[in-house]
């Protein structure tokens, strides 16, 4: 399939999103506390869950987290300052009552590595990364995925760390410079469609570099179109997910 066809093809599907034929009115992020967007405890609602967002149904996921935050005994997890407080049992024990935490020795790390850089390196205020970055996607990308990915465990991943900050972006006050730059996240719905369209081949689709191939190929396509990468993220995830309605 050509641009030209593909391109019609994304025309066709974003307006079938609009329309509500992809489903998604509900998507799984809109399980949340419904906290002040400009809040700190909003934005790290939705950053902590999103580091253990892999391999697993993320509908399941925020739902999960929803119940955590909602429990007064677990709340405590999602307060980077008062987890480090406690003690590494503790923090697992509220990880897991709901299921937030399905390897409950790995995700506690990764929970509380998160806790530990957000504390260190902004005083437990997520927001400060932003604002000291000038909200820039391409300076917020270098600084977690290349100068400091250690500290930001599966949060710097390629498809976790572009598709957290499209979550930020939608729902919390945040804006962005250079949002062109915001790529797709690649999950498996969004490299399932991609497939789909016939951007990438049988064999990028098998290689092991198949998520940076398929953000590669929606970067190229985009280019100079009235699309930039992210806009097209949520429509391909429920395109996939729904089974791949008929395209018309």
């Amino acid at each position: 399939m050509n641009k030209k066809q593909i391109l019609s093809k994304i025309d066709t599907l974003i307006e079938m999103y609009k329309n509500g034929r992809l489903g998604g009115e509900i998507m799984p992020e809109d399980k949340n506390p419904n906290l002040e967007k400009s809040s700190l405890e909003n934005y790290l609602y939705f950053t902590l869950p999103m580091a253990l967002n892999y391999q697993r149904n993320s509908y399941i996921l925020w739902d999960n987290a929803l119940k955590t935050y909602n429990d007064p005994e677990t709340n405590f997890v999602f307060n980077p300052k008062k987890c480090l407080e406690k003690s590494f049992d503790e923090v697992q024990l509220a990880l897991t009552k709901y299921k937030v935490a399905l390897q409950k020795q790995k995700q506690t790390e990764i929970w509380l590595k998160l806790c530990e850089t957000f504390v260190e390196l902004f005083d437990g205020d997520i927001r400060k990364l932003f604002d000291s970055l000038d909200n820039d996607v391409n300076k917020i990308r270098a600084f977690i995925q290349k100068d400091n990915k250690k500290e930001f465990p599966y949060l710097s991943g390629a498809k976790i760390c572009n598709y957290w900050l499209y979550v930020i972006w939608q729902y919390t006050d945040r804006t962005y410079k250079n949002i062109e730059n915001l790529t797709v996240a690649p999950d498996t719905h969004v490299c399932k469609a991609t497939h789909k369209l016939g951007l990438i081949t049988d064999e990028e689709f098998n290689s092991s570099n198949a998520q940076l191939i398929v953000i590669a190929k929606w970067e190229q396509l985009l280019k100079d179109t009235k699309y930039k990468p992210i806009d097209i993220h949520t429509p391909l995830w429920l395109w996939s997910r729904n089974g791949f309605k008929e395209v018309k």
